[in-house]
C-alpha cells in the first residue's frame, strides 16, 4: 500500500481479509479493493436515497447512507488517508485501531459509512462484470501459489517457527521471503528468456498470454539441496 515508486491498480483478497474499512482506505487511496466475499448474496446495498431506488431492486436496499455524518467528520477521513499515503503509520495499524473504536466512535462510524458506499458500489460491478470475478479468482490462486512456495520453502522444523524472541521470528521470516524472492526472481528471469527465444524465432507469445504466466512454481528446484555460502561472496 506505501510502496514508494509502485502504482497499485488493484488488491484482490478473500473474504476474510474484506471489512468495510478497507473499502474505504482503497478507495481513498487510488485503487480499487476486490474481495471475493462469499455470502455476498446475503449482503444489503445503501443509499443516499432508498426511496429513489428502482422498484424491482429496492428490496436489496438494507438502509440510508448518513450523509451528515460523512460532511462533518470528512476532513478527519482525509487525514487519516494522509497518514497512510505518507507512510506515517503501517495501514493494518489504523484499520486495527479503527475496528477496535467502539460503536460511538464518530469517525469510525463515518468510515464506515463510506465503506457502504463503496462496497455497494463493488457489489454492482461484481455482479455485472464477469471478468472481475475471474481477475479476482486468478489473483487469489497467485496468492494461494506464493504461500504454497513459501512453506515448501520453510522445511526446517516442519515450518514451524518456534523462535521465542521478536527478532528470532523477524530473521526467520526475512530469510523465508528472500529465498522465496530469489526463486521467483530466477523465474522470471528463465520465462524472460523463452519468450524473448520464441520472439526470434518468429513465435510470439501473445500479450493476453503473458498475463497468466506466474513464476512462482518451483517443482523443477531442489529445495532440498545443499545450500552453500561461500566467504568470497559475503
Amino acid at each position: 500500500m506505501n510502496d514508494a515508486g509502485r502504482h497499485v491498480r488493484q488488491h484482490i483478497a478473500d473474504t476474510g481479509e474484506f471489512t468495510d474499512h478497507v473499502f474505504v482506505a482503497c478507495s481513498l487511496l487510488g485503487y480499487r479493493f476486490a474481495p471475493r466475499i462469499r455470502d455476498l448474496q446475503q449482503k444489503r446495498h445503501y443509499a443516499f436515497t432508498p426511496g429513489a431506488t428502482p422498484a424491482n431492486v429496492r428490496g436489496l436496499v438494507g438502509g440510508k447512507i448518513n450523509e451528515p455524518l460523512i460532511e462533518r467528520n470528512w476532513p478527519d477521513i482525509l487525514r487519516v488517508m494522509a497518514t497512510i499515503a505518507a507512510d506515517i503509520v503501517a495501514p493494518s495499524q489504523i484499520l486495527r485501531k479503527l475496528a477496535s473504536y467502539p460503536r460511538q466512535n464518530e469517525l469510525a462510524l463515518a468510515l464506515w459509512e463510506v465503506g457502504l458506499v463503496e462496497r455497494a458500489l463493488f457489489m454492482i460491478d461484481w455482479t455485472l462484470d464477469a471478468g472481475l470475478q475471474r481477475e479476482a479468482q486468478i489473483g487469489l490462486k497467485k496468492g494461494e501459489a506464493h504461500h504454497a512456495l513459501k512453506r515448501a520453502i520453510s522445511f526446517h522444523r516442519r515450518g514451524e517457527i518456534r523462535d521465542r524472541s521478536g527478532e528470532g521470528q523477524h530473521y526467520h521470516i526475512a530469510g523465508m521471503n528472500f529465498l522465496a524472492a530469489i526463486i521467483i526472481f530466477w523465474n522470471k528471469i528463465k520465462l524472460s528468456d523463452v519468450v524473448t527465444g520464441r520472439s526470434a524465432n518468429g513465435a510470439t507469445v501473445p500479450p493476453d498470454l503473458l498475463a497468466h504466466f506466474s513464476p512462482l512454481v518451483w517443482e523443477q528446484i531442489n529445495l532440498t539441496g545443499e545450500y552453500r555460502w561461500p566467504k568470497s561472496l559475503a
